[in-house]
């Protein structure tokens, strides 16, 4: 049950970010914080990563999965950010593509990377008291 939501969570996620970047935006800022627009990307990839490891974690059946399914994971997610930038260019007329989104998006997915590769043992320990 808890790996369908985490799929359904991750797809979701997934859809959203699509989505939030393929329509036009406002400046979006948080109380007197204006976060910019790059640490907004890193900070999209980095969860997008998240959302679907924490998944492939639940899912896996075997320990030795954990940095394949990571690297796969992190693989796609630079590809997708790719895919977006190229999507902005041909599909609106308000998104160009850009250089420095895919850098940082690929900057919050590398930070994701660290993470996961830091809490593995906790992560790996946590997953075997839930089973």
């Amino acid at each position: 049950m808890v790996t369908k939501i985490a799929a359904i969570a991750a797809l979701l996620y997934t859809i959203l970010l699509t989505y939030l970047s393929l329509v036009q935006l406002g400046k979006i800022s948080v109380g007197t914080f204006s976060p910019t627009d790059k640490m907004m990307h890193a900070g999209a990839y980095l969860l997008l990563v998240g959302v679907w490891m924490v998944f492939f974690i639940l899912k896996s059946r075997r320990d030795e999965d954990y940095k394949i399914n990571l690297l796969k994971i992190s693989a796609l997610s630079i590809l997708f950010g790719m895919l977006i930038e190229v999507l902005q260019g041909t599909l609106t007329r308000y998104r160009d593509p850009d250089w420095y989104d895919i850098l940082a998006n690929t900057t919050g997915v590398l930070l994701a990377v660290f993470l996961f590769l830091v809490l593995e043992k906790f992560l790996k320990r946590l997953k075997s008291k839930m089973i």
